[in-house]
């Protein structure tokens, strides 16, 4: 909804609608919360930077070593590391 002005409300308004305007949000609204008809915060959409779908998301899709936990690997990360 970039260019459009966000919808306000006031700060009783906000915290009796909030499943509203989460839902608002969730559809790509913006939103401000104003006190005494100042603005003191904006409710806006978080971009997910990946998309889970639970867990055990990556089964099948990561094969580790059968050393991948062994002293001599640990060792050696660690000295990657400077430990």
């Amino acid at each position: 909804m970039a260019g459009d002005a966000a919808e306000r409300f006031n700060i009783h308004d906000a915290k009796t609608n909030l499943s509203r305007i989460i839902e608002r949000v969730e559809q790509g609204e913006e939103i401000v919360i104003s006190r005494a008809g100042t603005p003191v915060a904006k409710i806006v959409p978080l971009t997910r930077r990946a998309n889970r779908t639970g867990r055990g998301s990556l089964r099948g899709r990561v094969t580790l070593s059968p050393d991948w936990d062994s002293a001599e690997t640990n060792a050696d990360i660690a000295r990657d590391f400077g430990a």
